[in-house]
């Protein structure tokens, strides 16, 4: 039997497959199909420190090979999550990873503290909400500044931290260095890249805010090759995501450099797609004394 535990910032996985942020909500309707435990771990949507109603309709369009979303970071607040939310979903996993953002350095130091207060296994931080105090660019697109935003939440969080990189930039290596720089214990990637879709006869976007995140198989190329770039670039772990549809693909980012693997807009389309892949995994390292061994394992010419 293989052994199918990863080590990721001093936690012990009982497998590399969790969930994305912002495709699982907060797990409660997917544990109707299977039981949760069975992942290395669940990641929950988006929490920020006020409530956010989301953007308006269409959020959300088919596209070929993936979809585009600009659902807006949608969730009840901090207050709300915390005090409601979390003590009825603290149960399902024993390795959840909460997910957070803010569109201010204090905002983001603020959930750090809250997230800090939980038992949650990791926190994640999504850099890719715009600064509102420095012209509206995403806080991980530019090196400096999320350099700064690391250094800050690091200062407030007692957890292990993990920063989700965006792809929609020049230097994803140059990213990830920032972050490690910063004082993170981790990494993920990738986030979804910007796409646009027009309705040819109204000629309109499909999206009200024109553009949205592109995710699905069709990203897949992309997350490899940034993984390998970053994976070869910084020396913390990494969380790999995008594209992931079945066990070889997520063996395909492991290869690459990925310590733990997140399923994400595959679960939008069948609910047991994060099992799926788990097991699909499992068949591919049926050979493997440990799934470790495919961690950076890729043979590059």
């Amino acid at each position: 039997m293989t052994d199918m535990s990863v080590n990721f910032c001093g936690i012990q996985f009982k497998n590399p497959i969790i969930t994305a942020s912002g495709t699982f909500g907060y797990g409660q309707e997917y544990s109707e199909y299977y039981d949760l435990k069975k992942l290395g771990g669940i990641t929950l949507k988006t929490v920020t420190p006020d409530p956010r109603e989301g953007n308006p309709p269409h959020r959300i369009a088919e596209v070929t090979a993936g979809i585009l979303n600009s659902v807006g970071l949608q969730n009840p607040g901090a207050e709300q999550f915390f005090h409601a939310i979390w003590p009825k979903v603290s149960c399902l996993h024993d390795r959840i990873i909460l997910n957070i953002a803010g569109n201010t350095m204090e905002e983001y130091a603020k959930m750090a503290e809250y997230a800090s207060q939980t038992d949650a296994a990791l926190v994640e931080v999504n850099v890719s909400c715009p600064n509102v105090s420095h012209g509206g660019l995403a806080f991980g697109a530019d090196p400096k500044v999320l350099e700064n935003v690391t250094k800050l939440v690091r200062a407030h969080c007692k957890k292990p931290m993990v920063i989700k990189l965006t792809p929609n930039v020049t230097d994803i290596a140059e990213m990830a260095r920032a972050a490690e720089s910063g004082g993170a214990d981790g990494v993920s990637l990738i986030n979804t890249l910007l796409g646009m879709k027009i309705d040819l006869k109204t000629r309109q976007p499909i999206l009200h805010r024109n553009v949205g995140g592109f995710s699905g198989p069709a990203v897949k190329p992309i997350a490899v090759r940034m993984i390998w770039q970053v994976k070869n670039a910084v020396s913390i772990p990494i969380i790999g995501m995008g594209g992931v549809m079945c066990g070889e693909d997520a063996a395909e980012l492991m290869l690459a450099g990925a310590t733990l693997v997140a399923v994400g807009t595959a679960n939008l389309i069948t609910p047991t797609a994060a099992i799926d892949v788990l097991n699909g995994l499992c068949s591919y390292a049926k050979d493997c004394k440990s799934v470790q061994e495919l961690i950076g394992g890729v043979r590059p010419y």
